[in-house]
């Protein structure tokens, strides 16, 4: 009775151990397609006037990438000439950068801390000139755009981060922003 106790619970542990091992790579691979979600757009509207139709399409999806290497993942980013992401990721998924974000008196500068990319997913921790500290969730996206119903659409790779909670300002309140990759 005691063997079989004993082998039950050396059983169990090896489970457990098995399976703490594989369950963070699956919630990166949710956490990062939870992320790219926040990208999706779909905007169809019809107007008509006098006799003129006017018809706007835009669909917006966001897929995450994932890279044979995290080092792939390294390159110049960026969203609008202001706000530029330089990152580097080593084979084993360390990554180190800086970048800048939109803020209330303009471009707000910061260096990663602590960053791992994990599948599509990068996080860490943001250090701002001020020594004010944020944490970062990004996503590897491609984003692909259509402008009209069953077109193939243009796809753009970058760096999707998601702020929670949301960046606000002077008239401005932003929820996402989207990195382009440029080299």
């Amino acid at each position: 009775m005691r063997r079989f106790l004993l082998a039950g619970l050396a059983a169990g542990l090896c489970l457990a151990a098995v399976g703490g091992a594989a369950a963070p790579r699956q919630d990166a691979g949710a956490r990062a397609r939870e992320l790219a979600a926040y990208f999706n757009k779909d905007k169809h509207k019809v107007k008509e006037k006098r006799g003129v139709r006017v018809e706007v399409f835009l669909e917006m999806r966001a897929e995450p990438v994932v890279r044979p290497s995290a080092a792939e993942y390294s390159g110049a980013y960026e969203s609008e000439p202001d706000y530029p992401f330089e990152l580097r990721v080593s084979s084993d998924g360390a990554a180190e950068g800086r970048g800048a974000e939109p803020s209330p008196g303009g471009a707000r500068r910061f260096t990663l801390r602590g960053a791992r990319v994990s599948g599509a997913l990068l996080t860490g921790t943001k250090v701002y000139e001020d020594g004010g500290t944020e944490r970062i969730e990004a996503v590897f996206i491609n984003l692909i755009e259509r402008h009209t119903p069953g077109a193939a659409g243009a796809k753009t790779f970058g760096l999707g981060v998601v702020f929670d909670p949301p960046k606000t300002g002077e008239g401005f309140v932003i929820t996402r922003l989207f990195y382009e990759r440029k080299r």
